[in-house]
């Protein structure tokens, strides 16, 4: 798997971006990263249980990401028609303001080594990657366990402040000093 410190890989997907067919598909690739931060989530499957709470929970934070110069993009192995077809049937998700984006050959998830080998789809995965497209940060949890968005807000803001931060450090409380 890669991590802290690589390079994220590049790709080009597919992203849905509406619930209205007529405009729902756009292309994303890593080029058009520009000076932001991103933050790439893996989900395993559309049309399941965990995913949309956290998918959501994503998308209530999508303000406080983008405060921070932060670009969210959710992703699994699931085509784009049927991130499509979750949209339009979840209340939760239809207005997500954030791309859905489809690895459905698997290359990014499997550069990253986040292919689970047993269920054949991305693990649940986050990464922030800084605006040169380094790896600055990796969460992984076992499928059946869903993630803590706004632990990867509260991540971003130490990454952000090229300081020190001590456990459970929150946007402005003081840094460490290295004696």
């Amino acid at each position: 798997m890669l991590g802290i410190g690589q390079m994220f890989p590049a790709y080009a997907l597919t992203g849905v971006v509406s619930s209205d067919p007529a405009n729902a598909f756009r292309q994303f690739s890593s080029g058009d990263r520009g000076e932001q931060w991103q933050i790439v989530f893996f989900w395993p499957k559309d049309f399941t249980f965990v995913c949309p709470t956290e998918i959501a929970a994503f998308g209530k934070l999508k303000r406080e990401f983008a405060d921070r110069g932060a670009q969210l993009f959710g992703v699994s192995t699931d085509s784009e028609y049927v991130h499509l077809a979750w949209r339009r049937d979840r209340e939760e998700l239809r207005n997500l303001p954030f791309p859905m984006l489809s690895d459905i050959k698997r290359e990014l998830s499997s550069a990253l080594g986040i292919l689970d080998p047993q269920a054949g789809v991305a693990q649940r995965a986050t990464y922030i990657i800084d605006p040169q497209g380094v790896i600055r940060f990796v969460y992984v949890t076992d499928l059946s366990v869903g993630r803590n968005p706004a632990e990867v807000l509260r991540v971003l803001d130490a990454l952000q402040t090229d300081e020190l931060c001590p456990c459970n450090w929150q946007k402005g409380q003081d840094t460490l000093e290295a004696a």
